[in-house]
């Protein structure tokens, strides 16, 4: 969230990206947080945390859906090499969730595999539904948000770590408007 801040405000350290630092990591990494965020361009996690070459495990999907693949990937950096953070990452005027949200919405199919970012958002369509809120696609978003570190924070393998405290899963929002992230669920105490 440090790195948030510079962000933020411009003060960029851009920390870690020189040839020293890649011939630190060229044998091993030992990534201190994981992030789940959308494939959206504007959205760079490695950007908008100020960090550097080896510092995070990215994965990125539309709309931060998850299938096997992509939890494995998620799951690598805890189980095998500790890696005590996941950050799974939505944020303001998602292309991804908006699509799903219409066609869910409206029952028309999206072309191509699209279809099955829509089917994976299902949930967060239906609580939104439910939710109400002045901007769906918007409260659609946050509850894709919640409801994917809430499934990770409960996976099988996941809960072990966050039951002893060497896990933290957090859901967050970023704000393409002031360059901010605000944490939803999940922050360490």
């Amino acid at each position: 969230m440090e790195g948030n801040e510079r962000w933020v405000s411009g003060t960029l350290r851009h920390p870690d990206r020189d040839p020293n630092r890649r011939q630190f990591v060229a044998q091993e990494q030992e990534p201190f947080g994981a992030i789940l965020s959308c494939i959206d361009s504007r959205v760079p996690p490695e950007l908008l945390f100020d960090t550097g070459l080896g510092d995070l495990y990215v994965m990125r999907t539309g709309g931060e859906a998850v299938g096997p693949v992509v939890t494995g990937s998620v799951e690598y950096g805890p189980m095998t090499s500790g890696t005590p953070l996941i950050v799974v990452l939505g944020h303001q005027r998602c292309g991804a969730v908006k699509a799903a949200y219409e066609s869910l919405r409206y029952g028309k199919s999206l072309p191509g595999n699209l279809q099955a970012i829509a089917k994976a958002l299902q949930p967060a369509y239906k609580q939104a539904v439910t939710q109400g809120g002045a901007d769906p696609v918007e409260t659609m978003a946050r509850a894709q948000v919640k409801l994917t570190a809430t499934d990770l924070r409960s996976n099988q393998d996941l809960a072990p770590l966050v039951g002893k405290g060497a896990l933290a899963v957090v859901g967050a929002y970023y704000s393409l408007d002031t360059g901010k992230v605000e944490v939803l669920t999940g922050a360490p105490s």
